[in-house]
């Protein structure tokens, strides 16, 4: 995952950024190219999607759902359960790795082509979404 605008709410820097996801861990609620709004330093609850250093590579950035707290920090999962790279691999992550909490997630427009307003809009409207919470995931 690529990040720009780093944040990070209690160090003193800007509480919002935003994020580029890059692989398929977290279909259907992301996509490869979809581009995430992330609040640093907002209230994780389980059911979240979180932006979190990766705990054996923590100069990588990851998105996963909290699933739930366990003793060492959360359990993580990704929503695509075909896709390897979460808590079933490396275990819980301490809470200080978990940055943000992923508020929304927007599929950029593809540059260079025409659009007439109807488009325009049409694209608005199913782009830009609040990501939420789900209570369905439970640690395996």
């Amino acid at each position: 995952m690529r990040e720009s605008g780093w944040g990070g709410g209690a160090d003193g820097g800007p509480p919002f950024g935003v994020a580029e996801v890059t692989g398929v861990s977290m279909v259907p609620a992301l996509l490869h190219g979809d581009r995430l709004f992330v609040h640093y330093g907002g209230r994780l609850r389980p059911g979240c999607v979180a932006v979190l250093r990766h705990p054996l590579q923590q100069d990588l950035l990851i998105v996963k759902r909290l699933v739930e707290r366990r003793d060492g920090g959360w359990w993580v999962l990704g929503d695509n359960p075909a896709a390897e790279g979460d808590s079933r691999v490396f275990g819980a992550v301490p809470p200080e790795l978990v940055l943000g909490r992923v508020r929304a997630r927007y599929r950029p427009v593809t540059p260079g082509r025409q659009r007439s307003a109807g488009v325009t809009f049409s694209w608005l409207f199913s782009a830009v979404r609040p990501v939420s919470a789900s209570r369905r995931l439970r640690a395996r």
